[in-house]
């Protein structure tokens, strides 16, 4: 008798073949049989019908940050409400392992500064015990979990962990210190971690605007850490490079040179975030190009792109412009979050907020200039509406609406803002947006050299929600006639996108497609109703921090292991996930 069988689906499994009618059968967390055209023969513990829906394996997100919230949280919302069946955490150099005792304080600085989690949730939340990198990975593997959970080892907190403070000041590092951070991560690959990350984006800093560890780490401390990872095994060299938030629209083609020497130094992947920057629109494709020449030469490096634009999401409820007026400052620090909604609707508190001007802003605060950022982006910035548009036309901006209606750009702003009982929100597109629409994203998706990455699950808590880029690219991207403004892109592709690939890429190659013998991981979707909803903010993290959340309608089952997690979206209580350990 099977565990579970799935019967009349229609199979997208992954590889990018076109898709076919059939019966699905697991046992013990494997798929033991997959038969075209259905009458597949044998009883089942439990028996789902498909008849209609697409049938998909479970996708597989590279790029979160989870590294804090797996401790105390084994649902890992949002992440496991878009079909996300494998989490890979541990990016951008950031994360909690190693850490010497006293030092926990330090990393949570630094996940906040760079990741912007509350540092309250953090801190309220976790549940350390360990101080190996080893020890985390013992730690994590007791726990019980919702979908699988993988993590690398990142050069901030190896840095900090030998260096100490010579390391977070981004101090240069002796011979004798790269090799005993290379001890450290051959140490952590051979236990099992998937790869190693840095960050060296400039917008990447702790709390108190010092650099994340590692940011202007020289060649010799690259290289030493990139050997030393590969010679714990199979793995993977993941970066923030240096101009990824268009701080210097040079830099990423430098970076580029290294990485491909590196990668094949090593002879394992170097997989870096890319994106579109407004002063530069074509140096992506120049940057894939050598991407792709460098990959096909024996190089193997990997461009992570988006599934949409990358930017932030403002509104009362986060970031948003009028933070700093005087009676928003009053009324927010007196009020619950229900009844501070209910003041800002009021005509008489919204004309007065209207007419003050701002506070300071503190240098010494991350974010607390936010008010004077998005009252000087109103020309880009678009109310995100419901259903939620990510292909606004110019016409929707604040700016030309205002000038539309004659009225005061940031008036229309506010009653933007006011939408949805003051909890709407606005997008504000500063990357892959350039033209103003998606034809760019389109083209990094169809790149051969790009890797559907970027959600940054689990992070940026206040600004954005792209842990639900799994459903985006199905319900914008393959969903028929979804994209009024150029072609989609095949649901067979978008599949094979975020299962095979992204599990290719880290080496799990025991998922990531329907097949005999493959994990049972599975999302039994309704195209018909597939959707990302509209984001909201939640006050329910640790210590009631704050994090934006986006639903998602369309997810008829989802399955870890052969055991159903989620029922048309809702939680079943079932934690078959497990930690994920890389190659040895």
């Amino acid at each position: 008798m099977f565990d579970l069988k799935i019967t009349n689906g229609t199979i997208v499994d992954g590889t990018g073949a076109d898709r076919f009618v059939g019966d699905i059968a697991i046992t013990n967390g494997v798929i033991v049989a997959v038969q075209r055209g259905g009458g597949l023969q044998g009883d089942a513990a439990e028996v789902i019908d498909a008849t209609g829906m697409i049938v998909a394996p479970g996708f597989v997100d590279i790029h979160t940050h989870y590294d804090g919230q797996v401790t105390w949280d084994g649902l890992l919302e949002p992440s496991s409400q878009h079909g996300v069946t494998t989490i890979v955490s541990g990016n951008c150099g950031v994360g909690f392992a190693p850490v010497r005792p006293g030092y926990e304080d330090a990393l949570i600085e630094l996940m906040e500064g760079v990741e912007d989690i509350p540092g309250t949730a953090l801190t309220e939340g976790m549940t350390w015990g360990w101080e190996s990198f080893p020890g985390y990975l013992d730690k994590l593997e007791k726990l019980d979990l919702a979908v699988d959970f993988g993590v690398q080892i990142a050069h901030s907190a190896v840095r900090t962990y030998v260096m100490g403070e010579r390391g977070a000041r981004n101090e240069a590092a002796s011979s004798e210190d790269i090799d005993l951070m290379g001890k450290y991560v051959t140490e952590a690959v051979e236990a099992g971690a998937l790869g190693f990350s840095t960050s060296r984006t400039l917008g990447h800093r702790a709390m108190n605007g010092e650099p994340v560890p590692g940011t202007f780490a020289a060649e010799d401390e690259l290289f030493g850490l990139g050997r030393a990872m590969a010679r714990g095994g199979a793995s993977v060299f993941e970066l923030a490079p240096m101009g990824a938030a268009g701080e210097d629209i040079i830099a990423p083609k430098t970076e580029v040179e290294w990485m491909k020497r590196l990668a094949a130094d090593i002879d394992c992947p170097v997989s870096f975030a890319l994106i579109q920057v407004d002063a530069a629109p074509d140096l992506w494709r120049e940057i894939m190009a050598e991407s792709l020449a460098a990959h096909d030469a024996g190089a193997p490096i990997y461009p992570q792109v988006a599934a949409r634009p990358f930017g932030m999401l403002l509104g009362f409820p986060g970031h948003h412009a009028f933070s700093k007026r005087p009676t928003y400052v009053e009324l927010r620090a007196k009020l619950s979050h229900e009844e501070l909604a209910a003041e800002l609707l009021k005509p008489t508190v919204k004309a007065k907020i209207l007419s003050e001007t701002d506070l300071p802003s503190d240098p010494n605060v991350l974010f607390d200039g936010m008010n004077a950022l998005a009252q000087g982006m109103v020309d880009r910035t678009y109310p995100l509406g419901s259903p939620v548009d990510y292909e606004p036309t110019p016409d929707k901006t604040i700016t030309a609406i205002a000038k539309a209606q004659g009225r005061d750009p940031l008036e229309v702003l506010y009653d933007t803002y006011s939408e949805h009982n003051a909890g709407a929100m606005s997008m504000v597109p500063f990357f892959n947006y350039s033209e103003g629409n998606q034809d760019a994203v389109r083209e990094m998706l169809l790149h051969p050299a790009g890797v559907a990455g970027l959600s940054d699950g689990g992070a940026h808590c206040a600004m954005i929600c792209d842990a639900s880029y799994p459903t985006y690219l199905l319900s914008f991207w393959a969903k028929e006639g979804a994209r009024t403004r150029g072609p989609g892109l095949p649901i067979e592709y978008v599949v094979k996108k975020q299962s095979l690939d992204t599990a290719t890429l880290y080496g799990l190659n025991d998922r990531g497609v329907i097949a005999e013998g493959k994990k049972g991981d599975i999302n039994i979707i309704d195209m018909n109703r597939i959707e990302v909803g509209r984001p909201h903010m939640a006050y329910d993290l640790p210590a009631g921090g704050k994090r934006l959340l986006q639903g998602a309608t369309g997810y008829v089952n989802t399955i870890v292991s052969g055991v159903v997690t989620r029922r048309n979206g809702a939680d079943t209580g079932a934690r078959p996930g497990r930690l994920v350990r890389g190659q040895r």
